[in-house]
């Protein structure tokens, strides 16, 4: 199975609310289909030995099945498959729109290389800095790359994070991955040459601090700098120590080189080195700082170590720190910065960049972390680019009637390099503009950009367009998405982009997909996240032939708040499971009318379970669910409106259970085309809550009694005698209160003359506290 039940109690989140939904009279869409591009599913596929359309094809069927199994009510007229053309074609033609944008372009950038392999891998591929199929060592290598403009939705995806109901926790994670920077670019002229280090920084009061400039090895100008010099051998070193997978922070050994090269201070005209460095991250800011160890720990460390001159700027205004220790980071008085000497931090920022920006060397800039999209693979299972190469014309787009660009099926998986690559037939073919010999793209596109607008493909999956626009407009935004906690910043960020892309073109009015975000908690067993890897996955199939696929649901959402990760235990479905058997007991008895403490338990029970439902906080309506299934075991006759609605309210959650006990009590009609119970709030009454309280306090302390008699006196009870004030006889029932204690307990008003009392034990009695004798 390729499910297990961290999934069924995901979907089965999803498929509670849509049922719920649509006993509440609501239209619900509730589709469902395969993100089936990919690395994992091309891995896959090539272990086993079969082609990945196949390998998908059959995996497909196995995981639809399963899905079936589990009873959920998906709107299978809707399905669809990335993989399919009918799909991919459209993400073609959204490549072609923002290419035409300019939201699509091509540069070089640094990707993980296999030597051995002769194919780049992804970060995931690469294991200590070795290929995952071969061991070898992984190199950085430049090539050209398709990038998506996500940086020019910046702003307006962090605007728009405002306006959501999601939790808050993933909102702020979207914040941080954007990462909105208020600060000055600085312009470092390179000496000897026409190039310009452009430098971004928070602190320009420390401007005349700099000593070094800083790149990082991804640097476009670094491999310029160390070419065909003695500085290039260290260069080539340092790129295979760190692969492009790995993370660079502020805790790791600030390693480096001098490149050979000067830039010149726009302020001081100075001559200071440039270095490249493993501590400036090359896709955040400019991937060049300026180096002012006096003022920065990591400059300092760095300096530290490679011997470059520290320069204090700013002292601090009660001159505690010692400057030949470590660096001061915070703001000050300027010191060592000519006219500038004397002014106070914030004041010295404003008039350096006025000055900066006289100069034309610098000005007041805003960086974001969020880096442009490299949507490249140089792997087979994935959408083709839909791009052609020219010797003539040069990087042409293939024409819209020509789409889809299709997946060659005939193609070989040796291992070596881009099997597209090696396959003539798909690689040549002809310039739409010149007819002359060109070649097609091998690169496929990142399965992100598959998933970043399938919601709107359900909306009209057979239609001849992307989608139907009429269809789009009346479904959505999505009013709720449920995922996972690890999609928090990259799919739901393309899916914003996506958005907000097509509504720039006119093809949706609406600028944001999720309105309403749920994430699950996760489910573990002996202490790790459940998985097929981890070799710890329980599958419905185990589940199901022991308990009914429904006690898995009931369990899953019971037993922990739908978004708390949980703990699987055979011991708690097993709870669960008595809890559904008692309940499916009820159908053969029912009879009798009930009472208005009946009545009164019933309602309260449906305005928690309504609750429940519309909070996401299904275990606790589960909770008063069962209590009440307790309650209605203990009685002789379960009246016949009191059980269809435990039936009804129940249902979204063991559906298959309550379709077959509605079925038993003679409906024709299922369950699923019957409306939510109506709550009777008439029939609430917190008296009866009272009474409830009462009669529990008193099985309370009988039993302690009783406990007390046997260990201290070696003394079995034989009958309990209850004595309760006139006012409160109607709340005490000799019958439930007998059953309860397991043994004879009589009820006496303290006024009744008939009363047994031989120890005068009712002068004891008070209001809500009744006296008890125990023979």
């Amino acid at each position: 199975s390729f499910l297990h039940m961290g999934h069924v109690k995901n979907y089965s989140i999803g498929d509670t609310i849509a049922r719920y939904k649509r006993m509440n009279g609501f239209n619900v869409l509730y589709p469902m289909g395969f993100d089936a591009f990919g690395l994992p599913a091309e891995n896959a596929a090539i272990k086993d030995g079969t082609h990945p359309k196949k390998y998908t094809e059959k995996a497909i069927v196995q995981i639809k099945k399963g899905m079936q199994s589990l009873g959920l009510s998906y709107d299978w007229s809707r399905e669809i498959s990335t993989c399919d053309p009918d799909y991919y074609k459209w993400n073609q033609w959204l490549f072609l729109r923002m290419l035409e944008k300019g939201i699509v372009y091509r540069k070089k950038a640094p990707v993980n290389w296999c030597p051995s392999c002769k194919t780049v891998l992804a970060n995931e591929e690469v294991v200590d800095g070795k290929c995952w199929r071969c061991d070898n060592e992984v190199e950085m290598k430049q090539l050209e790359q398709w990038f998506v403009r996500i940086t020019k939705y910046a702003e307006e995806l962090l605007r728009g994070l405002d306006g959501l109901d999601w939790p808050q926790r993933v909102k702020e994670l979207q914040r941080n991955w954007i990462g909105k920077s208020e600060g000055v670019k600085v312009l470092f002229p390179v000496k000897g040459s026409d190039k310009v280090l452009e430098v971004f920084t928070t602190r320009v009061d420390t401007i005349y601090g700099a000593t070094f400039v800083a790149c990082s090895l991804q640097h476009e100008f670094v491999s310029e700098f160390v070419r065909d010099t003695r500085y290039e051998k260290k260069y080539n070193e340092m790129l295979k120590e760190i692969s492009a997978s790995e993370k660079l922070d502020v805790e790791k050994e600030k390693k480096g080189f001098f490149t050979g090269k000067y830039a010149v201070h726009p302020l001081t005209n100075q001559e200071i080195p440039i270095y490249a460095g493993t501590f400036v991250v090359g896709d955040y800011g400019t991937g060049a700082v300026m180096g002012v160890p006096a003022h920065d720990t990591r400059d300092w460390d760095f300096a530290k170590k490679h011997k470059i001159e520290v320069k204090e700027v700013v002292k601090p205004i009660k001159n505690e720190h010692d400057s030949l220790k470590s660096a001061y980071i915070g703001e000050g008085k300027l010191i060592n910065s000519d006219a500038f000497n004397g002014l106070d931090s914030e004041t010295a920022k404003n008039r350096i960049e006025e000055l900066l920006r006289k100069k034309g060397v610098g000005g007041k800039t805003i960086e974001y972390k969020l880096r442009d999209w490299l949507i490249s693979r140089q792997r087979y299972w994935g959408t083709p680019i839909p791009v052609v190469y020219c010797k003539s014309c040069g990087v042409v787009p293939v024409p819209e009637k020509d789409l889809p660009v299709l997946l060659p099926e005939n193609v070989k998986f040796g291992g070596k390099g881009n099997p597209l690559a090696g396959n003539d037939k798909f690689v040549k073919t002809k310039c739409p503009c010149c007819n002359e010999e060109a070649k097609r793209e091998t690169d496929t596109m990142a399965t992100f950009f598959d998933s970043s607008w399938y919601f709107l493909r359900y909306c009209s999956p057979k239609s001849h367009d992307i989608f139907d626009r009429k269809n789009v407009e009346y479904w959505m935004p999505i009013d709720q998405y449920i995922g996972g906690i690890e999609h928090a910043v990259l799919h739901l960020m393309y899916a914003r982009f996506f958005t907000k892309f097509l509504k720039d073109l006119g093809w949706v009015t609406f600028d944001e997909p999720f309105t309403r975000l749920f994430n699950q908690g996760i489910v573990h067993k002996d202490g790790k996240r459940m998985s097929k890897s981890k070799g710890n996955a329980i599958t419905p199939e185990e589940i199901s032939g022991k308990y009914g696929i429904d006690s898995a649901r009931f369990f899953l959402l019971f037993v922990a708040g739908a978004d708390k990760d949980m703990e699987w235990d055979e011991h708690g479905i097993e709870g669960s499971f008595r809890i559904v058997q008692k309940f499916m007991a009820l159908v053969d008895r029912v009879g009798g009318a009930g009472d208005d403490a009946l009545d009164h338990k019933l309602n309260i029970t449906l305005e928690k379970m309504q609750e429940a439902y519309e909070r996401f906080e299904f275990n606790k309506g589960l909770v008063a669910f069962a209590e009440l299934v307790n309650h209605l075991h203990g009685l002789k006759e379960v009246p016949k409106h009191v059980l269809e609605s435990c039936i009804l309210m129940v249902y979204p959650v063991i559906p298959h259970i309550a379709e077959e006990m509605w079925s038993k009590m003679g409906h024709e009609v299922l369950v699923a085309q019957h409306e939510w119970p109506k709550i009777d709030k008439s029939k609430i009454d917190d008296k009866f809550e009272l009474i409830e309280k009462a009669q529990e306090s008193v099985i309370s302390d009988i039993n302690n009694i009783i406990k007390l008699l046997r260990e201290k006196r070696d003394v079995e009870a034989k009958k309990v005698y209850l004595y309760v004030l006139p006012n409160e006889i109607g709340n005490y029932n000799s019958e439930h209160l007998s059953k309860h204690a397991g043994l004879s307990v009589q009820v006496f008003a303290v006024n009744d003359k008939e009363k047994y009392d031989p120890q005068g034990k009712s002068s004891r009695a008070k209001p809500g506290r009744p006296a008890i004798y125990v023979e």
